[in-house]
């Protein structure tokens, strides 16, 4: 009698497991996850649109947004302080920071350039001239006295003087463009108002390179991978990514199930494995084999904002920004 029990129990427990497996086995991605986003608290009530942190100082960062907004952190990001800047009666929106050792600058609308050379303890206007194309969108802090300034019409400028005088990098100006990034090694990629077709540019270039887009949907947002491709998102919720450094042939579309048909706003690459995509309605997606299959990371499913752009400085310090004053920050395994 104890035999028959002991092989019901055994048989028993083999049943377990095995409808253990088929059910947890089985479970959507969704619920899968290396590291996790956090919300973190600032102290204004405003909506970041850019944020920047020291690689050489890495605990020390700058968050820029509308009302003219500059919050700095010595905590890496866990906490922020309003840096209150004395601009008239004008109301600015703060679209850019950038800084080289002490000095830094940062982009703004309408027509904004600021700089400081003493770590953002003091900071001053530069004068713009009025025959800019467009107004300042994004500046890269370059070295001393240097800088990159895009346009948001996609006019290129450097300057070696402390933004006294500017050299144009390009003939003329992309237009009107949906968004723009630029990679590491200074090329840009810039999509048309209307996601219709995409321009890119690399240093040396006289003028953009127009591009067609290979899809019916239109373009939302594009950028640069670390092995010289271009990534693309479409409306719908569509992945593209282009063969290595062919910038008009791509790869098989993807259209993440774990999208939820919410539109993709931005891509990042964490490290040449891991990236990361942001999108409505809270959505972050994760792919953990450079883009081939994703899951939909729930840290971050109760936000209850669109999330616009990630950011990652180094493998273990990332931040995501999106509506309603959000601010995300990653927190590894």
């Amino acid at each position: 009698m104890k035999k028959s029990i002991n092989r019901f129990l055994s048989s028993f427990s083999i049943c377990l497991l095995l409808i253990c497996l088929t059910l947890f086995g089985n479970m959507p991605t969704a619920f899968a996850s290396s590291g996790s986003w956090h919300k973190v608290d600032l102290p204004v009530a405003i909506t970041p649109l850019d944020v920047w942190f020291d690689k050489s100082e890495p605990n020390h960062g700058w968050l820029v947004g509308t009302d003219a907004t500059l919050l700095e952190s010595t905590d890496g990001g866990n906490t922020w302080e309003e840096r209150k800047l004395d601009l008239g009666d004008s109301i600015y929106r703060f679209s850019s920071v950038s800084f080289s050792g002490s000095e830094g600058w940062i982009t703004g609308q309408p027509a904004l350039l600021l700089h400081t050379t003493d770590s953002g303890k003091s900071w001053s206007r530069i004068g713009l001239s009025s025959k800019l194309p467009g107004d300042p969108f994004a500046i890269v802090a370059s070295g001393r006295n240097s800088a990159e300034m895009v346009t948001d019409l996609g006019a290129i400028y450097a300057t070696e003087d402390a933004g006294q005088n500017w050299k144009a990098l390009v003939t003329q100006a992309v237009g009107n463009a949906r968004n723009l990034n630029r990679s590491e090694d200074g090329r840009y990629v810039a999509i048309s108002a209307n996601g219709n077709f995409y321009s890119t540019w690399q240093p040396g270039d006289m003028t953009w390179i127009q591009h067609n887009r290979n899809s019916s949907r239109r373009v939302q947002n594009m950028g640069y991978t670390p092995d010289n491709r271009l990534w693309m998102l479409n409306r719908g919720g569509q992945v593209q990514f282009s063969e290595v450094g062919e910038f008009d042939t791509w790869e098989k579309k993807q259209t993440p199930r774990e999208g939820g048909g919410f539109g993709l706003l931005d891509l990042v690459y964490q490290d040449e494995n891991n990236i990361w995509i942001s999108g409505g309605s809270s959505r972050l997606l994760h792919s953990e084999d450079g883009g081939k299959t994703w899951k939909r990371d729930m840290s971050a499913a109760n936000v209850g904002a669109n999330l616009y752009q990630i950011y990652f400085f180094s493998s273990d310090r990332g931040f995501v920004i999106g509506q309603n004053g959000t601010l995300l920050a990653y927190s590894p395994d």
